[in-house]
């Protein structure tokens, strides 16, 4: 499970975690502008805006989890097994398979209303990368630092909302996932007044009280409350350290730690890693489930006009600065 956000201070950031019992090898990937990016049904394309992002490489191809391109449109796929539905090819129709979808938007598009109007052509088909990879059910979350949108395709078709909160994790389907909001209207970050009974001198006891009832187990729904609210109502300075330090402690709201979520046979679902990428700067930030210390990728220290990609393992063993070292 998964839950990715936009967030916007000076800057704009876009980030998600990755929640999983298992790692597939996924790495910082910077794609180059040249790099021959070929599609299963409509051809290759060899020119494009450059891309930075999370992606498992498999026969020299970048496998997206999450990314951003150089004219700062991002872009996350999260799990939505059970609803997401992929189709038989369309003549007529941009047919594009799940694992292209994410390069195939950030390739050409620069902003959110861009995207939509390319959406109108697509048909997003049922073709794995290669028979031992099935295809991912996933949905995704497209942002720009003026808006959001959620992409869903399901059996009844192609679906595409306005994201208001800027939020996504995974199932229900993004309508519910919204309409749920109607049930904590009433949370604040400010202190709670006596709504229940003016006959009784009921007070506040504790500081947060304005949020108590936000939801806090691991599920995708209440995920997705939690990580609005805190979104919504968090304060940030527009300083890079402050914005990417609180971005982070936005997602860290929905960490999931080894051993609260039992899969069974000894397997626990964790948060693998934690991204922010400032969007305007091309700078991807992460952190590990085994290192907490902010690792940085910036695509612009690479030469985006080659066409062999970038890879950048990720550093998983935490790092711990000793103040007083002798």
């Amino acid at each position: 499970m998964c839950t990715a956000a936009a967030f916007k201070t000076k800057d704009f950031y876009f980030g998600r975690t990755l929640d999983n019992d298992s790692s597939y090898g996924e790495e910082v990937i910077i794609t180059p502008r040249k790099y021959p990016f070929t599609f299963r049904s409509i051809g290759t394309m060899n020119s494009h805006y450059a891309i930075i992002g999370m992606a498992c490489v498999v026969d020299d191809y970048p496998l997206y989890y999450d990314a951003v391109n150089e004219k700062g449109l991002g872009m996350a796929g999260l799990n939505f097994v059970g609803n997401a539905d992929y189709k038989n090819k369309v003549k007529g129709m941009c047919n594009i398979s799940q694992f292209e979808f994410i390069p195939w938007v950030l390739s050409q598009c620069t902003t959110v209303s861009e995207t939509k109007k390319l959406l109108e052509q697509i048909n997003l088909v049922n073709i794995p990368f290669k028979a031992e990879l099935p295809l991912a059910q996933l949905h995704w979350l497209i942002a720009d630092s003026s808006e959001s949108i959620t992409v869903e395709s399901m059996k009844t078709g192609i679906h595409v909302y306005d994201n208001p909160v800027g939020v996504l994790t995974n199932n229900p389907p993004f309508q519910e996932q919204m309409f749920q909001l109607n049930n904590y209207m009433n949370l604040s970050a400010r202190e709670p007044q006596n709504h229940f009974c003016s006959k009784l001198p009921l007070h506040i006891y504790s500081r947060g009280m304005g949020a108590l009832g936000l939801p806090g187990d691991l599920s995708s729904q209440s995920r997705f409350v939690r990580a609005a609210f805190v979104k919504l109502n968090s304060v940030s300075g527009d300083s890079e350290t402050e914005s990417v330090s609180q971005f982070f402690h936005i997602l860290g709201s929905v960490e999931q730690q080894r051993g609260c979520c039992d899969l069974g046979e000894g397997k626990y679902e964790v948060t693998i890693y934690t991204s922010c990428c400032n969007a305007d700067k091309g700078i991807y930030y992460y952190t590990t489930y085994g290192n907490h210390q902010i690792t940085a990728v910036n695509m612009y220290n690479e030469n985006l006009d080659t066409s062999r990609i970038a890879r950048y393992p990720l550093i998983q063993k935490e790092q711990i600065r000793i103040q007083n070292r002798i």
